[in-house]
């Protein structure tokens, strides 16, 4: 395991951690000759083989090798050990755009116009030269020192070669609560046409601080992206929503271009006169904390057809963002919400299931199978609060590697905790590869 101060590859001093996902994390590092900051982001060998990620890592990689831009965080080089792969970039002192929303709620416009203006630029960029992103997202945009927005995380990347004969790209992928109607549709979509729509959204929240298509489902939030519905709160200038409009357009053949938005007057000239900025009134959206969009945005849209106890499909490269390293839902998550749990198992899908069975059994618990593939387990009598209930949801990366998620429903908190800890967690050791998104320590 690497420690701060190690010397790495006799060239870098690693510092202190930056960031920490599911198959790596990120350290702070000195290189030895120049004297400049990076950061290095450090990977598992076995664990990107395991779960099949090496063409995605081989393709990150050509990416960020084509596109060399001021609001694009530079890859120097990448060297691999025999048991680590590590991605040598540019170091960005401000971290991450999202970080500057939590600590303002919102943004004023005259802010937000200088992000979006470098955000398009970048975008266009690489559009320039056949890249598209497909996860532009604020977690995935950092600051320099001097305040300038610089675009990270092209694992999710596609390149024009990718396009099939229809001259479209065919992956979903992405972030729920960012990605373009046509992307969940699956029929085919247009790379660039996709990123300008994520792009408004990242717009919309920086002004907001919310998202713009909320729900209280992942289905329902679905439905709202397909017709476009949302609306721009009252302090939004009149500018600036009849922009909105035109990018969140759900009809990819009548969006906006980049071209189009670079002659809009709200991008070349900003909001103009400043607007009071007002408290979000609850009667504007139906729903301004966005803590049921935010809870979902990681699934993908996995729901047509689906058989009882159904597993559900997820990217590979979206377990990532499940770790607590990347997780900044926090921001929009009330206090009061019931916490989930997630473990990853190696262990084909039907012994997962069973092994819930089997343990549901053992502890006298009441089970359910619903036809969206969740699995409700139920206590057989009254706690403190209601009868104790929580639902398990097993998402599938590959055949033999899945992402189990559990989510207290009902009940008495510390009831669920007590149960989880002392008798759940203990009864599955032996299915469970890691542990995500609780308060203990990540394995390596």
């Amino acid at each position: 395991m690497e420690s701060r101060g190690k010397i790495l590859m006799k060239r870098y001093e690693l510092g202190r951690l930056l960031g920490k996902g599911t198959f790596g994390k990120v350290h702070y590092a000195r290189n030895l000759e120049s004297n400049h900051s990076v950061a290095i982001k450090m990977m598992d060998k076995d664990k990107v083989l395991k779960v099949g990620l090496s063409e995605q890592i081989r393709r990150e990689i050509t990416t960020m090798r084509l596109v060399a831009h001021k609001n694009i965080v530079e890859l120097h080089e990448v060297m691999a050990t025999r048991n680590k792969i590590y991605f040598v970039m540019e170091y960005v002192k401000g971290g991450e755009l999202f970080d500057k929303i939590e600590k303002s709620g919102k943004l004023t416009e005259a802010i937000a116009h200088k992000y979006f203006q470098q955000l398009i630029s970048a975008v266009d960029y690489c559009h320039s030269r056949g890249v598209y992103h497909r996860d532009l997202k604020p977690e995935n945009l950092l600051l320099d020192e001097n305040e300038n927005l610089k675009v990270s995380d092209f694992g999710l990347s596609a390149l024009s070669e990718s396009k099939r004969q229809d001259g479209l790209l065919h992956t979903t992928c992405g972030t729920p609560a960012y990605v373009a109607p046509e992307v969940i549709s699956k029929t085919g979509y247009d790379g660039a046409k996709s990123d300008i729509w994520s792009c408004g959204v990242v717009l919309f929240v920086l002004v907001a601080g919310y998202l713009p298509f909320q729900g209280p489902n992942l289905m329902e939030m679905y439905r709202k992206i397909q017709n476009g519905d949302f609306r721009c709160p009252s302090w939004f200038s009149h500018k600036l929503k009849k922009l909105l409009y035109k990018i969140l357009d759900p009809n990819p053949n009548t969006r906006i271009s980049v071209q189009k938005i670079k002659e809009s007057t709200w991008f070349r000239k900003g909001p103009g006169e400043t607007h009071t900025v007002k408290e979000k009134n609850p009667s504007e959206n139906a729903t301004t904390n966005a803590a049921p969009a935010l809870a979902m945005r990681r699934k993908k849209n996995v729901h047509e057809d689906v058989k009882p106890l159904a597993v559900t499909n997820l990217n590979a490269f979206e377990i990532i963002s499940f770790s607590t390293g990347f997780d900044l839902s926090g921001l929009f998550i009330k206090k009061e919400c019931k916490k989930e749990t997630r473990f990853t198992s190696d262990k084909p899908a039907t012994a997962i299931i069973s092994k819930l069975e089997d343990v549901a059994k053992a502890l006298n618990l009441r089970i359910r199978k619903k036809d969206n593939g969740v699995i409700k387990i139920q206590g057989r009598k009254e706690g403190r609060n209601g009868v104790l209930q929580f639902d398990t949801e097993i998402f599938e990366i590959t055949a033999s590697y899945h992402l189990i998620e559990m989510k207290q429903t009902g009940g008495d908190s510390l009831e669920y905790q007590k149960l989880l800890e002392e008798d759940i967690r203990p009864a599955l050791k032996d299915i469970v590869w890691a542990r995500h998104g609780d308060d203990r320590q990540q394995k390596e």
